[in-house]
C-alpha cells in the first residue's frame, strides 16, 4: 500500500478563521461562566434537591435486589457469559469469518445506521458491547421483585434516560461518522459544536435549549400556519379564527377544534398538504379553531373551571353567534379533548344540546393507564411544581416540552446532540419540529387542578368527581354521538387509555385506532396514503378485544370520520366569509395569539 501524497491529505483550515473561532468560544464560554457563577451567588449555594424522587427510587431498588443476593449473582454471571460469546465472536470475525452477530439493534434504532457500526471491527464490538450491557441492565432493574408500581416505573424510566445518554453514537472518538468528520475537518467539527453548545445555553438563559430546527425558516403565516381565514373574537384566554371557505357550499353545521392548551393549534395546519384544518374546509365545513393564548403571571388564576366558562362555553356562543346556526360538530386534539369531555357533561347536566356531535383525537377522559408520563406525577413531584409556578404564576413552556422529549431521548434528544454538537451541523428546517418547539406555558391553578384531579386522583372518570361552576361533571350523561380517534404507538396518550375513556359515554361511540404515534398517526392526510387504521363497529368490554375484532383499513382515518360525519348530518347552506358574519374581525389568521413565541422574548 503506498504511502498517502500530499493531495491525499485533507487541506488544513484558514489560520484567521481558526483565530476567529477559537476567540468567539472563548469569549461566550467566559461569560456564561460569569453568569452561571453570579446566580449561583445570588440564589445562595444550597445542596441539591431530589425534586423527582430519583434517588429514593433507586436506593428503593437497590435494597430489594441485594435482598435476593443470588438473583443478582446470576445476572452478573449471564452478562459475563454474553461478553465471553461476544469475545469469541468477534476473534472469529478478525480472522475472517462472517458469522451473526451476538446483539443487534432494533429495525427503527436510528443510531446506529452508519455502515462504519457493522462493517468496521472496532466499532462493530463497541455496538455489541454497549447492546449487551443495555439489556442486562435494563432486565435486572426491571426484573426487581417487591417494588411498587409507580417506583418500577420510574426506576425502569430513568434507567432507559441513563442507558440512552450512554450510547457510544453520544461520543465523538466511538461515533465513527464523528469519527470521520473529526479527522476530515481537522476537528473544526468540534469547535463548531463547542460554538453551538453556547449559543443554546445562552438561547436558554443559562440552561440548555437544544435548538432542534432552523426557527429562522418558518414564519407563522407565510410557510406553516398557512390556510387564509380571519380572527373574529378573542378574549385574555383564546383568539377564535374562523377559514375562508372553498367550496361554494359548506355543511350546515360548523366545526369547532378545541387544540391542546399546551401547544399552538397549527399542529393541524403545518403546510397545506398535510393540514387537517385545509382538508376540513375542502370537504365543505365550515371550519373555527380555538387559538390559547400564551399565559403569563397576570393569568396565574385562572382554573380549569375558567377554561371551561370562558373559554369551550364562549367559543360555542361566538360560533353559533357567527354562523346563525342552534347545532355545531365539535373536535379535539389531547389535552383539548379532556375540556371538551367536561364541557359535554356539563352541557348534558344544563340540558344544553348545542354540541351535534364530538370527536376526540388521542384524548384521554380516564387517566387509569397514563403511560410514562405517569413517571412524573406523584405527590413529591406535583408539589414542587406547584411551588415553582406558585412563584412565577405559570408553568414554563420549556420546562414541559423537555419532559416530552425524555419520552424519545433518542430522537429528540441525543440525536441533535450528535448533529448539533459532535458534528458542528445547524439543525435541519423542519415544520414539525418548529411547531415542536414554540412552547406555551400554563397558568399555576388551572394546571394544578388538571394534574391533581385528572392524573393523579382520575376524578374525571367518576361520577360527580369534579365540580365545575357549580355542576357535578358526569361523562355517562354524554348521549352525543362520539368518534374517538387514537394512535397505536402513542407514549403521550396511550389508546388503551382513550379507549376506556370512550367506554365512559351514553351516547354512540365509534372508536378508531390509527397507525403510527401521538401525532402522524393524527397529521395523517389522505394524499400521503401512510400507516393505515383500524375500525370495529362494536365498542368491546376491553381495549384488547377490540383490537383482535377490528380490521385494518388502508390510508387515512381522515375519510373514515368523514364519512362518519356526513351520516350525521350531511345538509349545506350557502358558503360561509368570516368576513361577512355577525362578528367583526380583528386580524387574519393566524392571529396575534399564534404567532407569540416565547424563545423570542428576552
Amino acid at each position: 500500500m503506498s504511502a498517502p501524497t500530499e493531495s491525499d491529505r485533507p487541506p488544513l483550515p484558514d489560520p484567521q478563521e481558526i483565530a476567529v473561532t477559537y476567540a468567539e468560544v472563548a469569549s461566550r464560554a467566559s461569560k456564561l461562566l460569569t453568569d452561571h457563577v453570579h446566580r449561583q451567588l445570588e440564589k445562595g449555594i444550597a445542596a441539591p434537591v431530589d425534586e423527582l424522587g430519583i434517588a429514593q427510587a433507586f436506593m428503593d431498588m437497590m435494597s430489594k435486589m441485594l435482598a435476593n443476593p443470588y438473583k443478582l449473582a446470576q445476572t452478573q454471571m449471564n452478562l459475563v457469559w454474553d461478553y465471553f460469546s461476544l469475545w469469541q465472536h468477534s476473534m472469529l470475525r478478525f480472522t475472517g469469518m462472517d458469522i451473526q452477530p451476538i446483539a443487534t439493534p432494533a429495525k427503527d434504532d436510528k443510531r446506529f445506521k452508519d455502515e462504519q457500526w457493522e462493517q468496521h471491527f472496532l466499532f462493530d464490538f463497541m455496538k455489541q458491547s454497549y447492546l449487551i450491557t443495555a439489556r442486562h441492565i435494563h432486565d435486572a432493574v426491571s426484573g426487581v421483585v417487591g417494588l411498587d408500581d409507580h417506583t418500577q416505573q420510574k426506576v425502569n424510566f430513568f434507567t432507559r434516560q441513563f442507558i440512552n445518554a450512554l450510547s457510544p453514537s453520544n461520543f465523538a472518538m466511538t461515533n465513527p461518522e464523528v469519527f470521520r468528520e473529526t479527522v476530515k475537518s481537522n476537528g473544526q467539527n468540534l469547535i463548531k459544536g463547542f460554538n453551538n453548545l453556547l449559543r443554546d445555553i445562552e438561547d436558554g438563559d443559562g440552561n440548555l435549549r437544544i435548538r432542534m430546527t432552523d426557527t429562522t425558516a418558518f414564519e407563522l403565516g407565510r410557510n406553516v400556519a398557512t390556510t387564509p381565514g380571519k380572527v373574529v373574537f378573542q378574549n385574555d384566554l383564546f383568539q377564535l379564527l374562523q377559514f375562508n371557505p372553498t367550496t361554494k357550499e359548506q355543511f350546515k353545521r360548523p366545526l369547532l377544534i378545541f387544540p391542546p392548551w399546551i401547544n399552538k393549534y397549527y399542529i393541524l395546519d403545518l403546510r397545506e398538504k398535510n393540514s387537517f384544518i385545509k382538508w376540513a374546509t375542502d370537504q365543505g365545513h365550515s371550519v373555527f379553531v380555538m387559538s390559547w393564548v400564551n399565559p403569563d403571571a397576570h393569568l396565574a388564576q385562572k382554573t380549569f373551571e375558567d377554561y371551561l366558562t370562558d373559554a369551550a362555553l364562549v367559543a360555542i356562543d361566538k360560533v353559533c353567534e357567527q354562523t346563525g346556526e342552534k347545532e355545531i360538530n365539535a373536535a379535539a386534539y389531547c389535552l383539548g379533548g379532556t375540556l371538551l369531555g367536561s364541557t359535554l357533561a356539563y352541557m348534558a347536566a344544563k340540558k344544553d344540546k348545542r354540541i351535534a356531535s364530538a370527536t376526540f383525537f388521542t384524548s384521554m377522559l380516564d387517566f387509569s393507564i397514563p403511560g410514562e408520563l405517569g413517571v412524573f406525577i406523584d405527590e413529591q413531584q406535583v408539589a414542587s411544581l406547584e411551588k415553582k409556578m406558585l412563584e412565577r404564576g405559570y408553568l414554563e413552556g420549556s420546562e414541559m416540552a423537555g419532559t416530552f422529549n425524555m419520552l424519545r431521548s433518542n430522537d429528540l434528544i441525543w440525536s441533535f446532540v450528535v448533529n448539533n454538537y459532535l458534528m458542528g451541523k445547524d439543525p435541519f428546517p423542519f415544520d414539525l419540529l418548529f411547531w415542536n418547539s414554540d412552547s406555551t406555558r400554563m397558568p399555576y391553578a388551572m394546571h394544578s387542578f388538571y394534574l391533581r384531579n385528572m392524573y393523579m386522583k382520575n376524578l374525571l372518570k367518576e361520577p360527580g368527581g369534579i365540580v365545575l361552576d357549580g355542576v357535578a361533571i358526569d361523562l355517562g350523561k354524554i348521549k352525543t354521538p362520539s368518534y374517538f380517534i387514537s394512535a397505536i404507538e402513542d407514549h403521550i396518550a396511550p389508546w388503551r387509555s382513550t379507549y376506556l375513556g370512550a367506554q365512559r359515554f351514553a351516547g354512540p361511540v365509534r372508536f378508531v385506532l390509527g397507525g403510527s404515534g401521538h401525532i402522524a398517526g393524527i397529521v395523517n392526510p389522505p394524499a400521503a396514503n401512510k400507516y393505515g387504521f383500524w375500525t370495529n363497529d362494536e365498542l368491546a368490554d376491553t381495549a384488547d378485544q377490540w383490537l383482535a375484532d377490528a380490521a385494518q383499513q388502508p390510508g387515512s382515518w381522515w375519510t373514515d370520520w368523514q364519512q362518519w360525519a356526513v351520516a350525521i348530518d350531511d345538509r349545506k347552506v350557502a358558503a360561509r366569509d368570516p368576513a361577512k358574519g355577525k362578528l367583526k374581525v380583528l386580524e387574519d389568521a393566524p392571529g396575534s395569539y399564534a404567532k407569540f413565541r416565547l424563545d423570542t422574548q428576552k
